[in-house]
């Protein structure tokens, strides 16, 4: 069982095991992917999910990381080296992903470094942790081997559902929970919340829905197994 590379507001790092106990039993699916992928808790929690995994994000600072890890991990590893646990660090950091020029690379450990020096993970706030950069730095390497054959994507989730979508397709999702949508940085709206439900009732496949215990959630998935 491998741990997400930063932390992640909504993470499953408590509920992974549980989550995967949840998956269709019995029955094969070749395709697994992860809608919403963020932390990649519940991906990286066994070592292969099925034949073919699919890891998606709204969220390109995350994707792009994701990549960097897969792609050009000793790469991103020196450029963290650069940096230390500071309150300046974070703001600096925080300020330049705002900022053209960089490199996928350098953007990469930017973020890598607000997620890990933040508050609670909520990438906005310094989080007056003593823990050192260099640790989580050298896990990357234990990722990078985890994310070798996984196929990392950074599309809307309709479109991501319809390509990916077979018989044999298994999708977890995990979206913004409903009303907590103000704490990501990828904007997720009351129509995105019924957008997705409608793609779901269209779907080949099987899937697992993550979701906080909301009368306007259990409304719109009423007819599913809850």
């Amino acid at each position: 069982m491998i741990n997400s590379p930063i932390p992640r507001i909504g993470g499953k790092r408590l509920l992974r095991t549980k989550i995967c106990d949840s998956f269709p039993s019995g029955e094969r699916f070749n395709r697994y992917i992860e809608v919403f992928g963020g932390g990649g808790w519940v991906l990286f929690s066994k070592e292969k999910q099925a034949d073919l995994e699919i890891y998606n994000d709204a969220d390109g600072n995350l994707v792009n990381l994701m990549r960097c890890i897969k792609y050009h991990c000793s790469e991103l590893q020196r450029e963290i080296d650069g940096f230390y646990n500071s309150r300046e660090i974070f703001y600096d950091v925080y300020q330049q992903l705002n900022c053209r020029g960089f490199t996928d690379i350098q953007r990469a450990a930017r973020y890598f470094i607000k997620m890990r020096l933040s508050f609670g993970a909520d990438g906005r706030s310094f989080g007056c942790s003593k823990k050192p950069l260099y640790r989580s730095k050298d896990y990357l390497s234990v990722i990078s081997d985890r994310l070798k054959t996984v196929l990392i994507e950074n599309k809307d989730f309709e479109n991501l559902i319809k390509v990916y979508d077979r018989t044999s397709s298994f999708f977890y999702l995990d979206p913004p929970y409903h009303t907590t949508e103000k704490y990501y940085d990828i904007e997720f709206t009351e129509d995105d919340h019924k957008r997705l439900a409608s793609q779901l009732s269209q779907i080949q496949g099987k899937f697992l829905l993550s979701y906080n215990d909301d009368m306007f959630i259990r409304e719109l998935y009423k007819d599913y197994t809850i």
